[in-house]
């Protein structure tokens, strides 16, 4: 073999001197990327929404602090910028709440993470920034006047009204998320089994939710009355399209107003926290409550099981430490 030049020719040193950098050079590029990537890994459109509603507020947020975003590039984004102009300014100055702080940090992680993981990016500004801690507040739920004050609000002579009422029953009933509900087609349900099939699951898993016969009884009411329209959905408008998440929550949100509910806060999550309090109330297992709303982890079922489990409570009879107390004190207190 013959041997080879030490100097380089033209075509070897292009490659030396070559930038094999692809750093992006704009927000609005880095911000298709990112989408694009989420298109590719199928997620809902609900949750790419989410990123660009928290990307634009985000973009605003420096704007609005004096600083250019025109010239301001991703690869330019510092720690200091997400400290300082992101979570004290919001903090002290906007005074958003903890919660509102970490849902756009969790954008922001994840946006840079894809940046710093695909190369567009040499400094990822999110690696040693923590989300804030925040209390656990008690989980909001209606209670029995409630519930039944909201349930006398649709006008039963009217389709709306019908189809209302059946949606918050169906709610009450099953926990279901409203995303989920606003998807339910005719044939997700399963009469014979008494089940209601949910597919446009935030898991990505369908599962099957019971029901019993006085729901089943009022989903074929409905239904009859619903009579023959284009549109296999499930819950549908006047004019026969599919009723949306937006338009059932503004709804829910109506007979909150209507009914005077006050001390929480009426929407259909609302609903949901409230099925797995009387759900636990009435003896469901920490399974039995996974299964049915659809949880990957445990977490959240285990603080629905412990906020709302009778066991501990019916123990605290028994051991109750003001029982070292003679009659005489405890005279003094009562």
């Amino acid at each position: 073999m013959a041997r080879r030049k030490n100097t380089l020719d033209q075509s070897e040193l292009a490659i030396m001197t070559k930038d094999t950098k692809s750093y992006v050079s704009t927000f609005e590029e880095a911000i298709e990327l990112f989408v694009k990537d989420c298109e590719l890994r199928n997620l809902r459109p609900f949750t790419i929404q989410y990123y660009l509603n928290e990307f634009k507020a985000f973009l605003n947020l420096l704007s609005s602090q004096g600083i250019d975003i025109s010239n301001l590039k991703p690869f330019n984004v510092t720690e200091e910028h997400i400290k300082e102009n992101v979570i004290l300014f919001m903090k002290n100055y906007k005074g958003n709440r903890v919660v509102s702080i970490n849902t756009r940090l969790r954008a922001l992680r994840s946006l840079f993470n894809f940046l710093y993981k695909h190369k567009h990016i040499s400094q990822n500004p999110m690696q040693n920034t923590k989300l804030l801690k925040d209390r656990k507040r008690i989980i909001p739920t209606f209670n029995k006047e409630q519930l039944n004050k909201l349930f006398r609000q649709p006008d039963l002579t009217t389709f709306t009204g019908v189809r209302d009422y059946t949606i918050m029953l169906l709610m009450l009933e099953t926990g279901i998320r409203v995303n989920e509900l606003a998807g339910l087609s005719l044939n997700d349900i399963r009469w014979e089994d008494h089940l209601v099939c949910i597919r446009n699951a935030k898991s990505y898993r369908e599962r099957l939710v019971p029901i019993q016969n006085e729901m089943k009884k009022q989903l074929k009411k409905y239904i009859a009355i619903r009579g023959y329209v284009e549109s296999e959905a499930l819950f549908v408008t006047v004019d026969g399209t599919r009723l949306t998440r937006r338009g059932i929550q503004q709804r829910i949100i109506k007979y909150g107003r209507m009914s005077q509910i006050e001390g929480v806060r009426c929407s259909c999550h609302t609903f949901r926290h409230t099925f797995a309090k009387l759900s636990v109330q009435q003896g469901a297992n920490i399974f039995e409550l996974q299964a049915i709303l659809g949880h990957t982890s445990m977490e959240i079922v285990k603080t629905y099981v412990n906020l709302f489990g009778t066991d501990v409570r019916e123990s605290h009879k028994k051991f109750s430490p003001l029982k070292v107390l003679d009659q005489h004190t405890k005279k003094r207190m009562f």
